[in-house]
């Protein structure tokens, strides 16, 4: 009984809302790797704004399936980490609060969608999730530019936020959600539990 008692206070220091805290190595492991996914993803053809010194790039897509895939923890962990890395490469004015924006993007998708309870059905959350992550991003990288580079450059870089890194990640997000989430959780409950409470 005591053993019983011991393990249930651990698991419920261990999580937040059910899901795992970094502190196993599989944990970490799937930070590091999706962290790295998110970097490639936002090293591939980043299109330069010279008016913001900032750059248009794929990387959502990373932050976002990650969020959706394994929940807030690691969502916004790797999703901020990767992100800020390509960040130091190729636009070190942006590299803290990219970290911290894409890190809340990641944190939020994943706290809205929580596929720990919902990953059976695509569902409402799911959309909720990935607007309000996005519009997150959005209008992060718009007050950031807003204070870095002034109103009209933070101006012509949010139309190229909204459309390609928002509108493009959502539309693949949305579509991974509903063909591959729930194949990949319910066929890997060896990686899954050690991730989340079920």
């Amino acid at each position: 009984m005591r053993i019983f008692l011991e393990n249930k206070s651990s698991l419920k220091k261990n999580n937040f809302l059910g899901y795992f805290l970094p502190n196993n190595s599989l944990v970490i492991s799937i930070i590091s790797i999706f962290a790295a996914l998110t970097c490639g993803l936002t090293f591939i053809v980043p299109f330069t704004i010279p008016a913001t010194q900032g750059y248009i790039n794929l990387g959502d897509i990373g932050v976002m399936i990650t969020g959706i895939l394994f929940g807030p923890i690691i969502g916004g962990i790797s999703g901020g980490v990767g992100s800020m890395i390509t960040d130091i490469v190729l636009a070190p004015s942006y590299a803290f609060p990219t970290l911290i924006i894409k890190g809340l993007e990641g944190f939020i998708i994943g706290l809205i969608a929580n596929p720990r309870k919902n990953y059976i059905k695509f569902n409402y959350r799911d959309i909720m999730a990935v607007i309000l992550g996005g519009l997150l991003m959005v209008y992060g990288y718009f007050l950031t530019e807003i204070f870095l580079y002034g109103f009209p450059s933070a101006l012509f870089e949010f139309f190229f936020n909204v459309t390609i890194q928002f509108g493009l990640a959502s539309v693949v997000t949305i579509v991974f959600t509903i063909f591959a989430r729930k194949n990949i959780i319910t066929n890997l409950p060896q990686v899954f539990d050690k991730i989340f409470i079920s």
